[in-house]
C-alpha cells in the first residue's frame, strides 16, 4: 500500500492533484480543504498521506486503482473512520470535507446536525447517521491542530495524554464537548499536581456538581 507520496505538485484540481515523482506524474484525489491548503504550490514540491482503494465492481472486471491524499497521517486516519458511516463511501466523503477536519470533528462531537447538512452532499438522514455512529469517538480530532502524532496547536498542545484522556471519558459520558473542556481546565487549574485520568475524572464531576475542589 502506498502511505505517503512526496514530489512537484504539477497540476490541481477542484478535486485532485497531479505530483511527479522520478519522471511518473499519478493523480491523487483530494478533499475540498486539501486543495485549498496547496492552491499556492503549484511547481512546489508536496508530501501528501495517501491511501488506497479500488473503484469499481469486483464482479464486473474493471477495478480502477486510486490515491487519496491528505495533509497529514491525522487526517488520513478521520477519514478511515468517517468514510465507515452508513451511507458515506469514499467519493462522498472527498466531496462532503469542505471545511478542515478538526471543524467537522467538532461539530459531529457537539451533535451540530445543522452544519453537518451544510456540508455537500451530506442530507439530514446521513447528518442523523454520522452524529449517530461517530459521537464521542473523535475527540481527538477535533482538538485544533491535532497532526496524528506532530507537534500540535491548541487544545492538543495544552492538553497532557491524561488530561485528553479525562476528556474522552467525559465526551463518552455524555458531556458537551465544549463544557467538558471547561471542566478538565478548571479543575487542572485547581489541582495542578494531579497527574491521571483517575485522579482527576471524580473532581471534575464533584466541580460539576456544585462541590469544591
Amino acid at each position: 500500500m502506498i502511505v505517503q507520496i512526496r514530489g512537484k505538485l504539477l497540476d490541481l484540481d477542484q478535486s485532485y492533484a497531479v505530483v511527479e515523482v522520478d519522471s511518473i506524474a499519478y493523480e491523487v484525489m483530494l478533499p475540498g480543504y486539501c486543495v485549498s491548503s496547496l492552491s499556492g504550490s503549484i511547481g512546489k514540491e508536496v508530501t501528501l498521506c495517501t491511501m488506497e482503494y479500488y473503484e469499481g465492481t469486483p464482479g464486473g472486471g474493471n477495478l480502477i486503482p486510486r490515491l487519496v491524499g491528505f495533509n497529514t497521517r491525522g487526517e488520513r486516519d478521520f477519514f478511515a473512520i468517517y468514510t465507515g458511516v452508513k451511507g458515506m463511501g469514499i467519493r462522498k466523503g472527498l466531496k462532503s470535507l469542505a471545511m478542515p477536519i478538526e471543524t467537522i470533528a467538532a461539530a459531529i462531537e457537539n451533535e451540530d446536525e445543522k452544519f453537518l447538512k451544510s456540508l455537500p452532499g451530506v442530507g439530514p438522514r446521513l447528518a442523523q447517521h454520522i452524529i449517530a455512529e461517530l459521537s464521542g469517538k473523535l475527540v481527538t480530532f477535533a482538538m485544533q491542530g491535532y497532526s496524528g502524532g506532530g507537534e500540535g496547536k491548541g487544545i492538543k498542545a495544552d492538553f497532557t495524554d491524561y488530561q485528553i484522556e479525562a476528556l474522552e471519558i467525559l465526551i463518552a459520558w455524555g458531556e458537551k464537548r465544549n463544557e467538558a473542556i471547561e471542566l478538565v481546565q478548571k479543575t487542572v487549574q485547581n489541582h495542578p499536581d494531579i497527574k491521571s485520568s483517575e485522579e482527576l475524572v471524580p473532581l471534575i464531576y464533584k466541580l460539576k456538581q456544585g462541590g469544591e475542589v
